[in-house]
């Protein structure tokens, strides 16, 4: 079967768009194909910084012939209906159509149609331009004469030429002719910009492919992500050092050149007095470049660098390196001037005493300082909410608040909240946002704070996603607690909620955030302290989401959570003794007792029948009546002593004892006597065995 290839090369393409561009390439192209009746086996999108290329094996070579019927109405229907069927059918004329006839509904009008099918290359030639006209490009642009026309076409960059075959593997493949915007599609690309810049043809993909290579381009991705990973390594290690690799780089250099040629940089050893995560940074930001380390350990970073280059130079890289060298230090320099800058004394340091009293901070430390600036600048957190200072002074007394309950010193929790947003105002993260809290905790440390206020400083911004860590100090837990619960409480308070997968302030990320530190610290947290009802469902909806993802069951999460439950700590614990209680043969036949027994109660309350408030151990006639009213009674009492014990596993052993009491009563007693008294009384004893298990979970909502 038929094979096509495709081939839109450009100028460069940003390498954050490359992967994504490729992606919606195959999609679209396959989608098209299927859409158009041809089928195919399989497809490959491929990328580089000039080119998006596609593999599609195994197309038929024809689309399949269409045999339809579409049935009209009545030969008696008004006119207005069989122009609609006509209109529908694709008919000029009703004698175009046949009549066919049903011994119940009489003779009505069906339309025959036939549509024969199209060669692939005719409707790939109106597929791929249709295609590349409306692209789905974040941004895109237009150039040249024809910019200036009406419906001119737009791409990422200048689109610069088309190659599009199509064939058999035992046949010379044919172009498929089309135009674009005067680009006419043919089988000729080019190679690499500097090496090979000369046109050549080709024929199918693996001709186009090795073609590209002998032509010093690289066409898959993740060969060029092995390349480079795989020579910075063997690079570092022949110079006594290790690579510290960085995947999200490595996906970005891959895209910014098409022949990865690794080389190695150099800058002083004084830089080295910077904070490792600041060089690696800058290093990473402005050049592209991956940092290393001494093999042996001694230090987290080496003065080397390693760089990615997309030319052969014939000096082996020499001057490349050299270059990139001397912009790294430039960058260096100015890191070691913010980081030496942020360890002294500010300039304005005599108008900052009155907001160091307020926030009780000592304007002899240099992040004391940053606090007293943060608070004097009034710089806005949010324009309804208040500023950074005000917000400052909330988490701070939360945090306080929060500490017995995670076991922190409530003064170190102060203290680190006082300080956890002064690195704001430090230089390094002036330039470098990301490194805030990194850097929190370094000048902490450097002014001598408890190494408990120092973790606070860097993990209280944790966790920032699902697979984020958590903090585990407790004086870090209870300052990132204050600070997720301030910002959902004050976004609550605006209502400022996230709407569909509308969430501009993280508010879903900041209450999964508290549902994680909750659950994986064992920590106790009384939510309706802090929550109203409309918080705390919105709680309740990010813990469904965390058990879902760890595996449990979404019947037996709906079955524990109450309006009012805000232990999320003792729902989880629930939801584990539920699930290991249904597991059992205990369980699953309690649950369907349990099940039989609200059913019958839920059909006789909709009739209207009456259910007697209370059970009258005198009307109990039947032994399995008398034996549940005694089970139901111990096992009420026992799970309800066991739930306030937070024993739920014993809850669930002391509902267990219901299973034969509840098994033997359906056997050997009628609900609906005909003494109506008698009936109010089993039915109030129904309700009991729904009261006892309600403790634990609503059975209703158990699947089973």
């Amino acid at each position: 079967m038929p094979d096509l290839l495709l081939e839109l090369r450009s100028e460069e393409i940003p390498a954050r768009m490359q992967r994504k561009a490729a992606g919606d390439l195959r999609k679209m192209v396959t989608d098209g194909l299927v859409e158009a009746g041809l089928t195919y086996e399989a497809a490959r999108e491929y990328w580089t910084p000039r080119r998006l290329a596609l593999d599609v094996r195994g197309v038929t070579a024809r689309s399949r012939d269409v045999h339809e019927e579409i049935k009209g109405p009545s030969t008696s229907a008004p006119e207005q209906a069989v122009q609609g069927f006509l209109r529908k059918a694709g008919l000029s004329d009703i004698s175009q159509a046949h009549i066919h006839s049903d011994p119940k509904k009489g003779d009505f009008y069906v339309a025959h149609l036939s549509k024969p099918g199209r060669a692939a290359e005719d409707i790939i030639a109106e597929l791929i331009p249709a295609i590349i006209r409306s692209f789905p490009w974040p941004k895109s642009m237009r150039w040249g004469k024809a910019s200036a026309k009406p419906g001119a076409l737009r791409w990422v960059r200048p689109l610069q030429s088309i190659v599009c075959t199509f064939g058999p593997e035992t046949e010379e493949p044919v172009v498929v002719e089309f135009e674009v915007d005067g680009i006419r599609s043919g089988n000729i690309t080019y190679g690499h910009r500097f090496h090979a810049p000369q046109g050549f043809s080709v024929r199918r993909f693996d001709d186009y492919a090795a073609r590209l290579e002998a032509a010093k381009v690289i066409l898959d991705a993740e060969r060029r992500k092995e390349i480079i990973r795989s020579d910075a390594s063997n690079l570092a290690f022949a110079n006594g050092l290790e690579l510290i690799e960085d995947e999200g780089l490595l996906e970005e250099v891959s895209g910014l050149v098409e022949w990865p040629v690794v080389l190695m940089g150099t800058f002083e050893k004084e830089f080295l007095t910077i904070p490792a995560e600041v060089i690696r940074l800058t290093i990473r930001a402005n050049q592209k470049c991956f940092v290393t380390r001494p093999a042996d350990g001694q230090a987290e970073l080496s003065n080397h660098f390693m760089l990615t280059s997309n030319i052969e130079a014939t000096d082996a890289g020499v001057e490349i390196a050299h270059g990139n060298g001397k912009v790294v230090r430039s960058r260096l320099s100015d890191a070691l001037y913010f980081w030496q800058t942020d360890q002294h004394d500010l300039p304005d340091l005599d108008t900052l005493k009155e907001p160091a009293a307020k926030f009780g901070l000592d304007l002899a430390k240099p992040l004391d300082q940053r606090m007293a600036r943060l608070e004097k600048l009034g710089v806005t957190f949010h324009a309804k909410i208040g500023t950074q200072g005000e917000r400052v002074a909330r988490i701070a007394k939360l945090a306080e608040e929060l500490a017995p309950l995670v076991g922190a010193d409530p003064m170190l929790a102060h203290r680190a909240a006082v300080l956890a947003k002064a690195d704001l105002q430090t230089e390094v993260v002036g330039e470098f946002p990301e490194l805030q809290g990194v850097m929190g905790r370094k000048y902490a440390l450097l002014q001598g704070e408890h190494e408990s206020v120092a973790t606070a400083l860097e993990d209280h911004y944790k966790p920032q996603g699902p697979s984020d860590r958590v903090p585990s100090d407790p004086v870090a837990i209870a300052v990132a607690l204050a600070d997720k619960l301030d910002t959902l409480v004050a976004f609550w308070a605006i209502d400022e909620k996230p709407t569909g997968s509308k969430d501009p302030y993280a508010l879903r990320r900041a209450a999964l955030g508290v549902v994680r530190m909750a659950l994986e610290n064992d920590k106790r947290l009384p939510l309706r302290r802090w929550a109203d009802a409309d918080l705390l469902s919105f709680f309740h909806d990010r813990l469904k989401v965390y058990l879902r993802d760890q595996g449990a069951r979404h019947d037996l999460i709906d079955a524990v959570i109450s309006p009012q439950a805000d232990d999320l700590l003792a729902i989880v614990r629930r939801v584990e003794a539920l699930g290991a209680f249904l597991d059992s043969e205990d369980g699953k036949n309690l649950l369907a007792g349990t099940k039989r027994a609200a059913n019958i109660l839920a059909a006789e309350e909709k009739k209207g029948t009456r259910v007697a408030d209370a059970v009258d151990s005198s009307l109990l006639q039947e032994e399995a009546e008398k034996k549940l009213f005694v089970a139901v009674n111990q096992a009420e009492s026992e799970a309800g002593q066991a739930i306030q014990n937070e024993d739920y596993s014993g809850a669930m052993r002391a509902l267990s004892a219901l299973r034969e009491p509840v098994d033997s009563f359906f056997e050997a007693v009628l609900v609906n006597d005909p003494d109506e008294n008698v009936r109010a009384n089993r039915l109030a004893l129904l309700s009991r065995i729904r009261a006892a298990t309600d403790q634990v979970a609503d059975f209703s909502k158990i699947a089973g």
